[in-house]
């Protein structure tokens, strides 16, 4: 007894949705933004692990691991998709990055912008939950 054909889909549809995402360029896929970006993150990811392993010398190393956990703790928590982004201000706060002076500091922030296309709060939710792929919102015009 032959066993029913079916195509395989994921739910939601296609990958890349590219009419309410647009087009998809495979050199933004493989490349980073800017040549000195790769080297910046590696750079502090070796900082991360070097931190980690004198705090782990100096203080035990369950430290490490309580330290990985708050951290996971803290990245977890997040508004819903909406008009008041989530700004993971206690993360910011544990890692020390609040101290970090970026662009958007100084800069307008790009959400901030006259052609930044509003969240889509139902499709937000269907990401996150896992019922629909891709990005939460497409960021400009």
């Amino acid at each position: 007894m032959e066993s029913p054909k079916k195509i395989a889909h994921e739910i939601g549809g296609v990958k890349r949705d590219a009419l309410r995402f647009g087009l998809n360029g495979v050199k933004s896929d493989i490349v980073g933004s800017h040549p000195l970006e790769s080297s910046y993150e590696s750079g502090k990811r070796s900082e991360e692990a070097m931190k980690r392993r004198i705090i782990g010398h100096t203080y035990g190393t369950a430290l490490p691991l309580k330290m990985d956990m708050d951290r996971q703790i803290l990245s977890r928590f997040q508004r819903p998709s909406g008009p008041i982004p989530s700004s993971m201000l206690g993360l910011e706060v544990y890692t020390g990055a609040i101290d970090n002076f970026g662009f958007e500091d100084y800069l307008n922030d790009p959400r901030d912008s006259e052609t930044f296309k509003p969240v889509d709060l139902h499709h937000g939710m269907e990401v996150r939950l896992g019922m629909s792929k891709g990005p939460v919102a497409p960021s400009f015009m």
